[in-house]
């Protein structure tokens, strides 16, 4: 292939718009999967099965649509019974709303982790349940599971691409949008690079900040 610096340079300026829109859903997105999947966490362990039942349906059924689905009924459906939300922000919240219910998981398999001893302590204490999960449980659920959470940043920004389906055009859909207006396939080549860029050093700090928070 004969690399054009032209058509590069032609596309860059697009290229650095999708990197503010990828940026932005995948910021605010895994802000939502953090928040609502620890939600979905504690709630799933809740006495009350009115509370229980209905959570481990509703994140089962999202963590088993595919994504892209999530998206068209999000952008299409959900403005028909009320209003409707532009595709940066739609994206936001589908990539969220998605990722929530692995982090859930998460969050659960953290919370499993803590020694039995630890509720036994803050039972012991008498200390109320809210004091027992803020101050006791999730300091140090959290701790162990920081790093399987930004496993999922990572899965995010590769799945981030998906949110072009609905106009909001990331880096992915910058390219391919430019690259259907061109004829040229250089700008596929420069997301294609930015994307290692970005997720493989994050894998490899994530593999750092894992061994020495299991230390």
């Amino acid at each position: 292939m004969n690399w054009d610096w032209e058509v590069v340079s032609d596309f860059m300026p697009k290229f650095w718009d999708g990197v503010i829109v990828t940026i932005q859903a995948l910021a605010f997105g895994s802000l939502i999967a953090f928040a609502l999947g620890l939600v979905w966490a504690i709630a799933q362990r809740s006495e009350r099965k009115l509370v229980r039942w209905p959570v481990t349906a509703v994140t089962e059924f999202i963590r088993n649509t595919p994504l892209l689905v999530q998206l068209f009924f999000l952008f299409y459906v959900v403005p028909e019974w009320g209003p409707s939300m532009s595709p940066l922000m739609t994206g936001i919240i589908g990539l969220g709303l998605h990722y929530s219910t692995y982090t859930a998981e998460v969050y659960r398999a953290g919370i499993d982790g803590v020694p039995a001893g630890q509720w036994e302590a803050a039972t012991a204490l008498s200390l109320p349940k809210v004091r027992t999960w803020t101050a006791v449980i999730l300091p140090q659920a959290i701790r162990r599971v920081i790093p399987a959470l930004g496993n999922y940043v990572v899965a995010m920004l590769k799945d981030s691409p998906m949110i072009a389906v609905i106009g909001a055009y990331e880096m992915l859909g910058e390219a391919s949008a430019f690259s259907n207006a061109t004829f040229t396939i250089e700008a596929y080549t420069v997301v294609g690079i930015a994307f290692i860029l970005i997720a493989y050093p994050a894998s490899l700090l994530l593999r750092v900040l894992e061994r020495r928070l299991v230390k």
